[in-house]
Parts: C-alpha cells; structure tokens; sequence
C-alpha cells in the first residue's frame, strides 16, 4: 500500500491595515479618513499609524492643506489572534485642492508594519447649473414671459456663465419632417409597405399643393442645417448629460437619418416612382378574398386589412390623385364578409337560445368597419363590388346607436362620424360631440384635450384618438376654432415626443393636414425682446424661422429675465430661454418654473415591528455611520415626455445599496438605472403625464460633514423642460 501525507501552509502579514476611503472628496466637506489595523499574531502589539496625503500630480505632501499635522501620526494598540482597532483622521477638504490627491496610510509594529495607498479625484462645491423657461405664444397674440431665478437673483456667490435665447416661429414643420420615417420604415410587412406608399401619397400632394414646401426642404439639405438633426442631438451644451453618455444614442441617429432623408422624400420623380413600386407590392400581397396578412404566406389579418382600407380612405379624403381604389374596395369587400359571419354567428346563436339581439353585440373592430365604409358616401370610386346585405348593415349601425355610451373615446369618435354620413339617427351625432365637449379639457398652452387611459389595443391610443378627434369637431361640429385647439395639442405633444410607430405618425399628419388652416404657409418670424433689447435674429432656418442666440456671461443681467414675444402668424410658436451660471451646490435654490417638477426628500429608515418605517431626519439632518437612507422624489408633470433623464447626486459619505445598472420598472415608470461614484442616474424612456414617487436606498458609510448636491430632471428631447432641487448638507456622526 501507498502511503500520503498532507501539509498546509498560510502566509500572512503580521499586522494589516483595511482602510475606508469615500469614492471622492467634495470641497468644502469634513470627513473622518478611517482605517482598520488587524494584528494576526498572537502577541499584542504597540505602534503607530500615519495619513499622508499627496498632490495626485506632483506627488508633494499636502497634509496642512487638508487641516492635518505634517506626520498626522496616532499611536494605536490592538490584541492578538485577529484582534483589530479602528483608527480615523479628521479631515477637511479644503477649497482650490488638487483635482486627484494620493492618501498613504502606513501603520508600523517593531519590525512588523503594512500600508496602502491610492488616487482620490476631488470635486468642486459649485455646478453648472442650467434654469430654463419654456415660452408658447399661440398665433396672433404677445406674452410676456419670466425666468424668475435669474430676475430675483441676489446671490454673491453665484458667476454668470451664458444666457441662450431660441425661438421657432412655425413648429408645424416638425410635424411634417416624421413623414420620412413612415418612409425609411425597414420591415416588408403588409403595414410597412403601406404605410411606405401612405407617405410617398401624401409627400406628393403636398408638394403639389405647396411648391413652396419642397424649396424649403432643398434648402436643409443644401446648407446642412440643424433643422436635419434629432432633437436629442440638438442643443448639447445646453443639457444635464451628454448624448453619449445616454442610452439613447441609437434613436437619436435613427431619428437624424429619417429627417436627413426629408428633402429625398419631396423629390417628385423619386415619389411616382417609389408610389408605383409599393403600391404593384401591395397587390401582390393582396390575397384573393382582399384580405392582407402581415407578412407573406400567413393568413388574413383582419387589423393589417382594416388600417390599408381605412389609410386608403384618408388619403381620398384630403384629396389625394391616384389612390388604388382597387385594392381598397377588395380589403373593405374582405372585412364585410368577416362582419357578415359574425352577425351569422349571432343569429344561430340567438336561435338557440343563447343570445339576444338586443344585448351589445358589436365590437371595436366592427365599428372601424363601418367607419371605413362610410366613406363611400363622400368619394364614389369607393363603391363595392360586393353587395351588402341591408339586416347586417342595419343592425350594426343600430348596436352602434344604442351602446355608444359604453364605448371609449376613439370609438365614440367612429360613431359619430359613422351616424353623421349615413344619417339614420341624426340625433346621436349631435348627441356625442356635445358629450366629447363637455368631456374635454382645456389649457392656454396645450389647447384642447381629452384625459385618455393609453393601452395596448388600436382602439386605445391615445394620438391616433386624438387625430380622430379632430375628423369628428372639423366634419361633424364644424368648428374650426376647436379644431385649431385639438391641432394644437398634437402640435405640443410632438414638442416633447418622439413619435414612435408608423401607425401615430401617419394619423397625427393626417390630422393637422385634414383640419383647419395651412400652418406650413405661415413664414412671418415671431418678434423677440430679451429684457429691453430686440434678439438678433441671424440666420433664420428656413421653414421653422428657427433662431438662437448665445449672450456671454458678462452681458448677462437680470433684468433679461423678462422676455416679450409678438406672434404674428395663425400657428403657435414656442421657444425657450436657458441660464446658465455657477454657483456653491449648498446655495442652489430650489426650480420649479417649468412644467416638469421635482421635489427631494431624505428620509431616515428605521425597522419595527411593523416594518421600515420612514422619519424625516433630526436637526441640522444628522445621521449615524450605518443608517439606512431612503432617497424619495417625487415627480409632478403635466403632459408626457420622451426621454427624461434624472441625475440624483450624492454625498460622499454616502454609498448606495445598488451598484449594478440594469433596467428596472417602478410606480408605473420603466427606467434604466446608472450608479457611477459621484451620482445616480435614471433613464426613462416615457414619462407618462401625473405624478410619481421614485425612491431608492442609500447607507451611511463615513462620518463627516457633507454636501448632499443636488437633484436634476431634465427632457433630453426637449431640453427647456427642466427642475432641480435644492442643496443641503448632511451631518453623519
């Protein structure tokens, strides 16, 4: 038999230091620099321990600067056998330090001792901060406008760093440069290839209509004009983080190729060509009974069949040439015979006893169907070939009369319209509009809207509810002045959204072209005064009148805070002005002038018996090394938002519980959540309009006095929304 033996071995240090050191260092803070001395002898051991701290650049001490003798020597004394003794240096940061210093902490025992050392960055106690007032001025009308921070200003400690001031004179534009996007759409999907000829159709007709639009798009194109940039590219400076450093890069270059492709997609020749090529596809994919589906070699969809049929009718209805009326009436011919089975299906049903005619039996899908098929009565070529039977007919259109009411909004818009052009019951039209005027909501900035519950159905989302709408107050109530105000909602809505699917792109268009007045025609540039000098308006954009102009720091003054804006033309105009300026982050005041608002709060957590409970914190906010601390902020905005960021910084006696970013969903908000040293950062895709609580959880980890920063919320789509939160200190004992 063999024979083994086994044999271990542990190197060790005889005596080890395990410093804590904060993430950074903030001027003007007070920290207590801790470590641990472990003796892992078996002896007790006597000895001292020293702090240095170094420039990072040089390498020079500069204990004195930092409030520390020039050895900052302490005795220390620790039992064996893995006994160990903190030890802590007081500490203050003092103003104008080195951006990284070096700390070394050695300890010595007789022969034994042990050190470490390592870089630390210092941050400054003061911030660019940027206060911002958004301004709309509706067509025909002058406002005066205030940046209240900046005109009540009587801060010492606060320097000026610029003043910007930026107007568009006609944001109708905007709305027209997502057409391409219907355009450059990837997928060949039934949807995709429609919504591809939808748009070309459109472009064409409206260049026919308006020359003067396709000058306007050459001309982007030519000067290379920022009007060809994303909104989330645009205005960098100006903005709480850089684009890069966003999840959000690919939208945005997504977004400048689709506008950077406008002035391609105005081009008439390339329009009849590429109209010809979607429309000979569509054909192709059309299916011998009409129906679509919604890629090749699946079955019908009765969705995709609806929205070309009813895409088709739209484009009849504002005058469109050339439509294919041919695979219009098969598609609608399709959704009949799928309308007609169901009604079948009720009657067998009814027979057996099952059912009852005069219970609700009609869908959202039926109603589009009828809304679709009314507009046979306004544009002849849409005649069927199929004949319609008159019971199924008359039976919907009666289900449609009687249970309006347990409808939402954008299905009460397709009974409305349904009722006022077959004029079988002409008291229900009249009837809904006056109970959608009632329902709706109005704002001098917004226009006219409706509170609106988004889902995932068509029949409940909320542009393309919204663009109906505006059918049903132009066809129906014939009321340009509130049809004007429903225009205005889209308008403001595409402010601060990025319009995502083909689907909201095309009704959205289709609406502000469909209602009211021509607001691309409108090209007088609003009048400006800042403070009580006109603004220089250089280099106008072409089509949007889109100016912006930069005042340096040592022209800025108060009184500019007060901005008069004279709009001469029928559309809205909006624009904004940005303050930036440096200031000490424990006397940055509490911005709230935008629509978009934040309030901090720091609460202390403490478990009981029922759970963690939440106590606002004592005098002076004092905290113990190890408390637990719930960040909580709420957020109030009054209309929905693409692409918010939210910067929370932080002491740097504070570490946060999370260090991992992933993505994750809270209150209603899906967010991307960043944890870097000096803050935390959320990246929300959508923020819904109302209000929301966000919280998170830090922990005390070092004593000291510190400055807590502040909390920033800003629109990286539209930057002039923005807030932020008071400085404060916190007292870590």
């Amino acid at each position: 038999m063999g024979s083994h033996s086994d044999a271990s071995i542990i190197t060790q240090k005889e005596l080890m230091v395990t410093p804590n050191p904060p993430r950074f260092l903030r001027e003007g803070d007070s920290i207590s620099f801790t470590t641990k001395i472990s003796n892992m002898t078996d002896t007790l051991k006597d000895g001292t321990v020293t702090l240095e701290i170094l420039d990072g650049i040089s390498g020079q001490p500069i204990n004195a600067a930092f409030a520390l003798s020039p050895s900052a020597s302490i005795p220390f004394r620790v039992d064996g056998n893995g006994q160990s003794v903190a030890v802590s240096w007081p500490v203050k940061v003092p103003y104008g330090s080195p951006n990284v210093v070096t700390w070394r902490i050695i300890a010595r025992s007789g022969k034994s001792g042990d050190g470490e050392e390592s870089a630390l960055p210092v941050v400054t106690n003061r911030m660019l901060v940027t206060d911002t007032l958004p301004m709309s001025v509706r067509g025909g009308q002058q406002k005066t406008f205030t940046l209240k921070s900046l005109s009540n200003n009587t801060s010492s400690t606060l320097s000026h760093e610029a003043y910007t001031v930026e107007f568009t004179s006609n944001p109708a534009w905007y709305a027209v440069q997502a057409l391409p996007y219907m355009m450059e759409f990837p997928h060949e999907c039934s949807e995709q290839l429609f919504t591809r000829y939808y748009s070309n159709s459109l472009a064409t007709h409206i260049t026919k209509m308006q020359p003067q639009i396709q000058k306007v798009f050459e001309t982007w194109r030519a000067l290379g004009s920022d009007a060809l940039k994303s909104n989330l590219s645009k205005n960098e400076e100006l903005k709480s983080a850089l684009l890069h450093e966003t999840p959000w890069v690919l939208e945005a270059q997504s977004e400048e190729h689709q506008k950077k492709q406008i002035a391609l997609l105005f081009d008439l020749n390339r329009m009849a060509s590429e109209s010809t090529r979607a429309v000979d596809k569509l054909r192709g994919r059309q299916m011998s009974d009409g129906g679509f589906s919604w890629f090749p070699g699946g079955q019908a969809s009765l969705y995709i069949t609806q929205h070309i049929a009813m895409g088709l009718a739209h484009l009849a209805h504002l005058g469109v040439k050339d439509i294919a009326f041919d695979i219009q009436v098969a598609a609608q011919d399709h959704c009949y015979r799928d309308v007609a089975r169901e009604y079948d299906a009720l009657l067998r049903r009814v027979s057996e006893g099952r059912a009852k005619l005069e219970d609700h039996h009609i869908s959202h899908s039926i109603l589009l169907f009828l809304y679709t098929e009314s507009f046979a009565l306004l544009h002849p070529q849409f005649k069927t070939r199929a004949s319609r039977r008159a019971d199924v007919m008359d039976y919907y259109h009666g289900q449609a009369a009687t249970y309006w009411t347990s409808f939402n909004l954008y299905s009460q818009g397709l009974i409305t319209l349904i009722h006022h052009r077959i004029k079988t019951h002409p008291n229900i039209p009249t009837d809904i509009v006056k109970s959608l005027r009632e329902r709706s909501l109005s704002n001098e900035e917004m226009g006219t809207f409706w509170k609106q519950n988004p889902g995932y159905f068509f029949y409940e989302a909320p542009i393309e509810t919204h663009s109906l709408m505006v059918e049903v107050f132009r066809e129906v109530a014939a009321d340009p002045a509130f049809v004007d105000e429903l225009r205005l909602w889209l308008l403001k809505n595409k402010q601060t959204k990025h319009w995502q699917t083909t689907k909201q792109t095309s009704e959205a268009v289709y609406a502000l072209l469909l209602g009211g007045e021509s607001w691309l025609e409108s090209t007088q540039l609003v009048s400006v005064t800042v403070g009580d000098k006109p603004l220089p308006m250089i280099n106008p954009e072409p089509g949007t009148g889109y100016v912006k102009h930069r005042y340096p720091k040592d022209e800025v003054r108060n009184e500019m805070g007060t901005i008069t804006v004279n709009n001469p033309n029928k559309v809205v105009a909006w624009g904004a002005a940005y303050w930036q300026y440096f200031e000490s982050l424990d006397k940055i005041q509490w911005f709230q002038e935008t629509p978009l608002k934040i309030k901090k709060e720091v609460k202390l957590v403490k478990l009981t018996e029922r759970g963690e409970v939440l106590h606002s914190l004592g005098e002076n906010n004092s905290l113990s090394v190890g408390d637990k601390v719930r960040i909580r902020i709420e957020i109030r905005v009054d209309r929905e938002m693409d692409y918010v960021h939210l910067k929370d910084m932080r002491a740097s006696g504070m570490e946060p519980i999370n260090v991992l970013s992933s993505y994750k969903w809270q209150d209603g908000l899906g967010y991307y959540e960043s944890t870097k040293d000096l803050a935390s950062h959320f990246f929300i895709d959508h923020l819904p309009k109302g209000t929301f609580v966000f919280e998170y959880t830090l922990v005390a980890s070092q004593k000291g006095d510190f400055s807590n920063g502040i909390t920033t919320m800003q629109c990286m789509y539209a930057p002039e929304f923005t807030s932020h939160s008071e400085g404060i200190r916190l007292q870590i004992a």
